[in-house]
């Protein structure tokens, strides 16, 4: 199905900390989506970008003695860089501090207000700065956040601005039951479903600026700024240019969403919910990645086990990032991850597998003279079946698994004994696995693809291994 319109966005991390695998993990995955997805012949718009709002960022701003837009530009150019050190082919970085992001917003909210889902009421909660979430007494452990054991909760006593989520709970359960595969995984499908089945209370969309100036002021009441949450989410939209007439928008939306899952109940319901207010279409698809831990512990400062996306490229390139990042495993539960896994699975799927077929079957058809004519290739249906279905990691193994048939064929065949035309053909039929399997390998390595392909062509020479071995 060419030429159609396919959206998609990664959610926009908070500028807090530098990118570490767990979003490198989430925008490699987009990309390879997007890249795919512009394979079959479709418009592809993609967005990312940068959480730029909040709690958190005003306190962080306020320790370094900086004014908040400074923080926020320093933080959003180290995010905005991965576009080139992971080779991204976004369409748009957006940034919530952005003026039109500002003004849509604004509209966003004028349009709930009017449709009556917007009030004004005292605000008495247990919340956590770090998940910039409010927090109940079962989501606890021992009076602690679970996702930030060593912050402190705020109690906090206001009057603010709710969103009446709990009207949409029923709206919502009814959008599940008519879209059952809308999260994937199937086991955060059945978490969000869960959580709107137990009830759903409204929750604040306002914070005081006195007491928190660092956000996108409220219309009609410049006492109020709107809480992160509800500013950010509308992104999704703003980066096409709503609510603009004649803006992509109208081309694009609705689209793909990727997130982490502490980001399952603000996109699959909270957002949802949100669109539902002001009659916008639903999301098509929210695909869900479990945490990335190392060596059996949570990733974090302290320990100083924090993986970074520019330590792997330095070590393993930025193909061969990409690889090891998709091969984690996309949309499925935790993963566990060393810098020893990391080092195995590079020697073995690269450096001794797919490195090692090409510079194996360049030297012996250089050795030969041997030319060759590239032929019109279709991508596997394997592989096009599995991206379908968003199940990335599992198209990469099947690739692998192309490279392993392709090396055991040259094993059985062993042209290395044999002699003109008949050494020729099976090289030949080799170039031909290896065209496929470089095909095949676009989304997920497209540099490594172009070389692959650029060099098994015409007279082919010698090659400089790709993946070169550890040291």
């Amino acid at each position: 199905m060419a030429n159609e319109n396919f959206y998609l966005t990664t959610t926009l991390p908070y500028v807090n900390a530098s990118p570490h695998i767990g979003f490198a993990l989430e925008i490699t995955e987009a990309d390879v989506i997007a890249r795919y997805q512009r394979l079959l012949g479709n418009h592809v718009f993609f967005n990312t970008g940068t959480d730029e709002h909040g709690q958190k960022i005003y306190q962080k701003a306020i320790s370094q003695e900086i004014e908040p837009q400074a923080y926020c530009d320093d933080w959003a150019a180290q995010f905005a860089d991965l576009k080139q050190q992971l080779n991204l082919s976004y369409d748009n970085f957006i940034r919530t501090t952005d003026p039109h992001h500002q003004t849509a917003a604004q509209h966003f909210w004028e349009k709930s207000l009017a449709n009556g889902d917007i009030y004004q009421a005292q605000y008495e909660i247990k919340y956590c700065v770090g998940c910039e979430l409010e927090k109940t007494e079962k989501e606890l452990e021992n009076g602690k956040c679970p996702l930030h054991p060593d912050q402190e909760l705020e109690l906090r006593e206001e009057e603010n601005y709710f969103f009446k989520f709990s009207k949409y709970q029923q709206p919502l359960l009814k959008f599940y039951r008519n879209n059952p595969e809308f999260v994937k995984p199937a086991g955060k499908m059945k978490e969000v479903i869960a959580f709107v089945e137990q009830g759903l209370k409204d929750f604040s969309i306002s914070r005081l600026k006195t007491k928190m100036p660092w956000g996108i002021p409220v219309p009609n009441d410049s006492n109020q700024v709107m809480y992160v949450w509800f500013d950010a989410l509308i992104n999704y939209i703003s980066t096409l240019g709503w609510p603009d007439k004649d803006s992509q928008y109208d081309q694009y939306w609705p689209g793909i969403q990727l997130a982490g899952k502490d980001n399952l109940r603000q996109q699959a319901a909270m957002w949802q919910a949100m669109l539902m207010s002001v009659k916008l279409p639903n999301s098509k698809k929210i695909l869900i990645n479990g945490f990335i831990n190392v060596d059996g512990q949570k990733m974090s400062k302290s320990l100083g086990n924090v993986i970074s996306p520019q330590e792997m490229v330095a070590r393993y390139g930025i193909d061969g990032t990409r690889y090891l990042l998709i091969s984690l495993g996309s949309f499925n539960e935790d993963t566990d991850v060393s810098w020893r896994k990391f080092d195995e699975r590079y020697t073995a799927d690269l450096a001794n597998g797919l490195g090692n077929l090409c510079s194996r079957v360049a030297k012996m058809a250089a050795n030969e003279n041997l030319t060759y004519t590239t032929k019109k290739i279709k991508m596997s249906s394997l592989l096009k079946q599995h991206l379908d279905s968003y199940d990335l990691s599992a198209g990469l193994k099947e690739i692998i698994n192309f490279i392993s048939l392709a090396d055991g064929f040259l094993s059985k065949q062993q042209p290395w004994k044999k002699q003109g035309q008949e050494k020729n053909e099976i090289l030949t039929t080799v170039i031909d696995k290896i065209h496929e399997i470089a095909f095949d390998l676009q989304p997920f390595m497209p540099s490594t693809a172009a070389k692959i392909q650029a060099h098994f062509q015409d007279q082919i020479q010698p090659l400089t291994p790709m993946f070169p071995r550890l040291i």
